[in-house]
């Protein structure tokens, strides 16, 4: 699965293989019962969420740094801080104040407390066990199965993206907005094997009650958020974590070597994906409640969810969530039913017809082509079945969007017939060829 994506009414429009209809069900019934999207713009859709990645007591900290954490500028951090093994030195920029008790130190940049590993007992022992639940964080990350691989060619820029577990061997490139839509209770895995690049201005959108606890940008190179970006989710780092000028992370900075700000806003996302103790015990200085970890469902007892402080979520929660729930569920049902439509219109088209409808395209198409006449070009592709490329352009099925496996199938099927060049680009050459044959 590459990028030939779209709304999903498109993406299931034409596909009258029995184990796509089963898939749709299944998705339908998964939409309704808990993981409810209501998708807009490219999407890659995936049947299941993963698990949540634990933390540990990594999960206690917003900025965590075996090598430092460096600021510039009006920066401000809502959240723990700690450097281990690297000592207090390595945290430059903060002006910080150290209370008698010697065990954290604070700054008025923060809102939280700061740890290193040369401050007074149970710190180093706390950031140590800290320190190895973010590399074990890390490594559970990078190897969970990934549902797609290499999505974009690296570059996913302009996407909307369902929960799942995402890989890349190569870099990961995020040049324009990207959305992440979904429930809730619904993870993010993105395994980036080289750097990642979030553009200057870019924006990572979560809608549908997705929450940043529940992202990891799990990446191997180094991770660069640039200016007055605003970024979405953990990052575990086995490098180094940038934020350039203005740039806002809400999420958790985790990294493997240095955490390098300049004029940041740095938000511990709530609630915690994992509920873990103070990492300096009852003694130490509490954060502010946007920041308190929150228990995760286990944790509670007889079954009922808990906030940080222990008390019971409010009825007018539970009516608020059974009332987005009742909201969400009328949509499936609309959707259902017009999936059920368009599958009905399609009925009984053979893939003979493709050829005749192929031959009354009169535009050109390309990549980046939207539409019934690019719906029309991937059904006869299937159809024509020339190889590979068409084969993989049917698992995935007619989305009425010209992307790669578009152009791949086009061009295979223009060498497979002679039609010169095979750029898979559909335009008066191909056309004459069809409008013949």
């Amino acid at each position: 699965m590459k990028d030939e994506f779209t709304n999903p009414l498109i993406l299931l429009e034409i596909n009258k293989n029995k184990k796509m209809k089963n898939n749709i069900n299944t998705a339908i019934a998964a939409f309704t019962l808990s993981v409810l999207f209501v998708f807009v713009g490219p999407i890659v859709v995936l049947a299941d969420s993963p698990a949540v990645i634990n933390l540990g007591t990594a999960g206690n900290f917003v900025i965590l740094s075996k090598a430092g954490v460096s600021t510039t500028g009006a920066t401000s951090v809502v959240g723990d801080i700690g450097v281990s093994p690297i000592t207090s030195t390595a945290i430059t920029g903060f002006a910080l104040t150290l209370p008698a008790t010697g065990s954290f130190s604070t700054s008025a940049l923060v809102t939280g407390t700061i740890y290193a590993s040369d401050y007074a007992n149970p710190t180093p022992t706390n950031l140590t066990t800290a320190i190895l639940d973010m590399q074990n964080a890390y490594t559970d990350g990078m190897g969970r199965a990934a549902g797609v691989t290499e999505l974009g060619a690296g570059n996913i820029g302009g996407l909307t993206l369902a929960s799942g577990v995402y890989k890349w061997g190569t870099g990961l490139t995020i040049p324009t907005d990207v959305t992440l839509s979904g429930g809730a209770n619904d993870v993010w895995i993105f395994q980036v094997a080289q750097n990642l690049n979030v553009s200057s201005g870019v924006h990572i959108v979560l809608s549908g009650g997705a929450q940043a606890s529940n992202i990891f940008w799990v990446v191997a190179g180094q991770t660069t958020i640039d200016t007055t970006a605003v970024f979405n989710g953990n990052i575990l780092d086995q490098t180094a974590i940038v934020l350039n000028t203005g740039a806002t992370l809400n999420g958790r900075a985790l990294a493997q070597t240095a955490v390098t700000l300049d004029s940041n806003v740095v938000t511990k996302p709530s609630p915690s994906p994992v509920a873990t103790p103070s990492p300096v015990g009852s003694g130490s200085q509490a954060s502010t409640p946007p920041i308190t970890p929150t228990p995760s469902p286990s944790t509670t007892g007889s079954g009922s969810q808990t906030s940080s402080s222990g008390t019971t979520l409010s009825s007018a929660n539970v009516v608020a969530l059974q009332a987005q729930l009742t909201g969400l569920l009328s949509t499936a049902q609309a959707l259902q039913a017009q999936i059920a439509q368009r599958n009905s219109m399609s009925a009984g088209v053979s893939s003979s017809s493709f050829g005749q409808l192929v031959k009354n395209i009169a535009v050109n198409l390309g990549k980046g082509s939207r539409g019934s006449d690019v719906t029309i070009l991937q059904e006869f592709l299937i159809s024509q079945n020339k190889g590979s490329g068409a084969r993989a352009l049917a698992s995935v099925g007619a989305t009425g969007y010209f992307g790669e496996l578009t152009r791949s199938a086009l061009a295979e099927f223009q060498a497979n017939v002679g039609v010169s060049p095979a750029l898979g680009n559909f335009g008066s050459i191909t056309r004459g060829y069809i409008s013949t044959h």
